[in-house]
């Protein structure tokens, strides 16, 4: 009898070195091959395979500087306040959370060594042993109490407040353990607790400026707005990680600044290049790109609450898709149908159908909103990807039917404080989630932190807290498509395309995998990288 692997591919084998670099156990592993159809004397020789190609290639030291594509003074290591990428990297760096996605968006456990429920309604949490802070203190259940906590506590700011509000009892059993009850029933929650926000803090922690986490770096310079240095965790407690010997990161909002300082050998990695420097990077000997399109998008944002319903209609048929993903993203991207979704979900509703470009149609509805004439500004800046170059296609499209879009380019810095979410018409960027309810609890219900057009709907609300305790899949599915129908249709939120994300790299960059939370590898790429001499 032979043994088979059922459906495996090369990008299956990536997602198996993924986990050994983070440290999976054996045991994690062969759950993640049978789950993938692997018989168990073939999964051996994958392990094989993966242990090989992992162990073969890592080079250890060297100091590794990567540059994001936006920062403010804003910027925070409290992980329950983070709200952009560069956030993002400095606390997947630094801390940990219960569990992570792999490279296939599966939750693995990560300071959890096991998460079970019965009931999708209470979740025993059994931590791992010997997993330490940076200070020497070793990881309990009162630290996950407290940091899960911190996010009900409105003094606090947490991003995911929304989210959190969901566990109604969060108690420790004993020194390793922790039960968690929900609400109701979610089986989301192993992907929840894989969200950036959900790191684990030290239990009492009030000053977040020093970074103290089990991460696999320590922090040695923070400064918000400018650059962060982290050194490596030497008493790390996943074996053989990180790589690097230390790492910096900053941001560079200027789009060819970042690709001309990788290009000059000041940096290694510039995050979310725009398509326009695809070509130069791929033409340079010795650069390469990390790409994946899973879900990444940039948004035009109508608030609801200060805008006209036909306007926002109008801007709907005025909408170039096409030519955005060919002229905007130089064909980085797949067509969007404004609802957050994208092809790559297994929620996707693919019978849901973009509006096509249509300018009479348009022009109607401008026309019944009173608009044309009117001089309209539209707040655009680089610190959403491509959304200048965006914002100039629809400028033009509105000419010719005699709407004038006032585009106003801002500055990277400070943009997400001071414009997103406030001014009446701009744009966004939003990573990947996992799941349908985060993405809808974040940004679609009544009460979401980042309901960028003020989408209000009480029938989506309770749609909402009905799919998500549902372990029906079919009904699941159902209701999750109707809920994206609804916001195509009724929320004043305009995704185009899905973009294809590129991260460029210097080739002496090894061991970036893609992920499906985001480019950087997820955002935790400093843990896994090395570099080649």
């Amino acid at each position: 009898m032979t043994d088979k692997i059922t459906n495996w591919t090369k990008s299956d084998d990536a997602s198996v070195e993924d986990a050994i670099r983070r440290g999976a156990s054996r045991r994690e592993l062969l759950k993640l091959m049978l789950a993938s159809g692997v018989a168990l004397t073939a999964g051996a020789a994958v392990f094989g395979r993966a242990s090989n190609a992992v162990a073969a290639t890592p080079v250890s030291g060297g100091h590794f500087k990567a540059a994001g594509l936006s920062s403010s003074n804003a910027d925070t290591l409290d992980p329950a306040k983070a709200s952009n990428g560069t956030d993002y990297v400095r606390c997947c760096s630094l801390y940990n959370r219960l569990t992570f996605l792999d490279a296939t968006g599966v939750p693995q456990m990560e300071l959890a060594e096991k998460l079970d429920s019965k009931d999708a309604k209470t979740w025993t949490v059994t931590l791992r042993k010997g997993v330490t802070y940076h200070n020497g203190k070793a990881l309990t259940s009162a630290d996950v109490v407290f940091a899960l906590k911190r996010h009900l506590d409105p003094s606090v700011g947490s991003k995911v407040a929304k989210i959190a509000a969901q566990f109604s009892e969060i108690k420790a059993v004993d020194p390793t353990t922790v039960e968690i009850v929900l609400n109701a029933a979610n089986a989301d929650l192993p992907f929840i607790l894989a969200l950036q926000h959900f790191m684990i803090v030290q239990d009492g922690t009030t000053d977040f400026t020093k970074g103290i986490g089990t991460g696999a770096f320590t922090l040695e310079t923070f400064e918000p707005g400018v650059r962060s240095i982290m050194k490596k965790n030497k008493n790390y407690w996943k074996p053989g990680l990180p790589h690097i010997d230390s790492f910096e990161f900053f941001a560079i909002g200027d789009d060819n600044a970042r690709v001309n300082a990788l290009l000059a050998g000041d940096i290694q990695l510039a995050a979310a290049i725009n398509p326009r420097s695809a070509k130069q990077v791929e033409a340079q000997s010795g650069f390469e790109l990390s790409k994946s399109t899973n879900g990444n998008y940039t948004n035009l944002n109508i608030r609801l609450d200060m805008n006209k319903a036909d306007f926002v209609t109008g801007m709907k048929y005025l909408i170039n898709r096409e030519q955005i993903v060919s002229s905007a993203l130089r064909g980085f991207g797949v067509i969007g149908n404004d609802q957050p979704i994208s092809p790559a979900n297994v929620y996707h509703n693919a019978d849901l159908k973009p509006k096509a470009f249509d300018p009479d149609k348009a022009k109607h509805y401008f026309e019944k909103a009173g608009v044309l004439g009117q001089s309209i500004p539209v707040i655009t800046s680089d610190a959403a990807g491509n959304a200048v170059d965006m914002a100039m296609i629809v400028q033009a499209a509105g000419a010719d039917i005699g709407l004038k879009l006032d585009v106003q380019r801002v500055p990277s810095d400070g943009y997400w404080s001071k414009y997103w979410l406030k001014a009446p018409i701009h744009f966004g960027n939003i990573d990947p989630r996992p799941t349908p309810d985060i993405y809808f609890s974040l940004l679609y219900s009544s009460d979401a932190p980042w309901n960028e057009s003020q989408y209000k709907s009480p029938k989506f609300d309770k749609m909402l807290l009905e799919a998500r305790g549902l372990l029906d899949q079919t009904k699941r599915h159902e209701i999750y498509n109707e809920m994206q129908t609804m916001i195509s249709e009724e929320a004043g939120t305009i995704i185009p395309a899905y973009i294809t994300n590129a991260d460029a790299i210097s080739s002496k960059v090894k061991g970036l995998l893609t992920n499906p939370v985001a480019g950087m590898m997820g955002y935790s790429m400093a843990e896994y990288i090395w570099l080649e001499p």
